[in-house]
């Protein structure tokens, strides 16, 4: 194998395809990158032989075509600090050592049997979608926050994908909060529910922007598999099994008061809240009051703990119905304001035991359920 390419070009493919790279792992191979240069391109590939694969194309000049697998962190780490000038890179034949140079850099790394990394079996097209990368970017960053990390419900540590005729239903939940997020699909597509890893998901939008044209996701006829065909990059991923939880009847469909308030004053208030929360078990409390009088409403976003302090940040509202209490864990309620990128939100609430709903005004497509905190008022 005799190759030259670019250290942009290899830099940012070993950084996408280390992301499938898992922290620990007992087949050695795993902490490898599949290096596969033909047909004037070096197609970068990285597993961890379980639940996700990355594979990533970059242009070079292939003078001896061949593959080989190398330490993925080395690699990285060392074309990381090259200067942005072409590499050569050489491996003779029958050997495992490879030989790199670039400017007045040279070094040999040892690699080893491409035939023993493992196969990144092809998923198809049995069912395939196409959707806008700065959608389906934007889809993901409403919801794939909410999964669950805690493995003890595999199903939580998923997102929900509900394709129904032209229609693309994502959901998250972890047991405290619910996100969903709703897009139109260009073309109707045939019924289909399956669960693709959080983790899986969070690699993905970290490939988007690099994007244009429209990402196509396809299922294999097992309904074990997905792939995310991004043009020059690829990523496959283990479908989790088991069915997700009913959570349509988990989104309240009525409300005592609806509180709208900017999205910007109502970030800020809460994360000073937050740090009174902090020793106060995390609990912001949220007090609506309707205007009177021409008097505008107000929203009052307090925090204490004990034997600390306490702290009260008061916004103007539009409120309907009657006054509200409630309090939320505000990490999560900050979690949210953080992706709704509209100007204001609206925080609907039954009662203090009751989830509080939250909708980005103006944008129907999104709605965040979080479930209250029992507190003394």
């Amino acid at each position: 194998m005799r190759l030259s390419c670019q250290q942009e070009d290899l830099h940012r493919g070993l950084s996408a395809v280390a992301r499938a790279i898992p922290a620990r792992s007992t087949l050695p191979i795993t902490q490898h990158v599949l290096v596969d240069a033909a047909d004037g391109h070096i197609t970068l590939s990285a597993t961890d032989a379980e639940t996700i694969a990355i594979t990533y194309t970059i242009p070079a000049s292939i003078r001896e075509p061949g593959s080989i697998t190398l330490p993925s962190r080395l690699l990285s780490d060392f074309v990381a600090t090259l200067p942005h000038e072409e590499i050569e890179m050489t491996l003779a034949e029958r050997s495992r050592q490879v030989s790199l140079s670039c400017a007045r850099n040279e070094a040999s790394v040892g690699g080893m049997d491409p035939d023993d990394f493992p196969p990144i079996p092809p998923v198809g097209d049995a069912i395939a979608i196409k959707v806008e990368p700065d959608r389906l970017r934007r889809a993901l960053s409403q919801v794939v926050f909410a999964a669950a990390n805690d493995d003890s419900r595999p199903v939580l540590t998923g997102v929900h994908f509900a394709i129904d005729g032209k229609q693309l239903r994502l959901a998250a939940a972890d047991g405290f909060r619910l996100a969903v997020h709703t897009m139109e699909l260009r073309a109707t597509v045939a019924a289909k529910s399956v669960i693709i890893p959080a983790r899986s998901l969070r690699e993905l939008t970290q490939l988007l922007p690099e994007v244009s044209d429209p990402v196509t996701i396809s299922f294999n006829t097992a309904n074990t598999q997905v792939q995310f065909d991004l043009g020059h990059a690829k990523l496959t991923a283990q479908l989790v099994q088991g069915t997700f939880p009913n959570y349509q009847q988990l989104i309240p469909s009525a409300y005592k008061t609806s509180t709208e308030v900017a999205v910007s004053e109502f970030g800020r208030a809460t994360r000073i809240a937050q740090i009174f929360a902090r020793d106060g078990s995390g609990i912001v409390r949220l007090i609506a009051t309707p205007g009177q009088g021409g008097v505008p409403g107000r929203l009052l976003v307090t925090a204490r703990a004990e034997e600390v302090g306490n702290n009260e940040g008061e916004l103007d509202a539009l409120i309907e119905g009657e006054e509200a209490h409630i309090a939320f864990n505000g990490r999560y309620l900050r979690d949210v304001l953080d992706i709704i990128d509209t100007d204001r939100v609206a925080v609907e609430t039954s009662s203090a035991s009751s989830p509080g709903v939250l909708r980005p005004v103006g944008d129907d497509r999104y709605v965040h359920v979080i479930m209250p905190m029992f507190v003394q008022w």
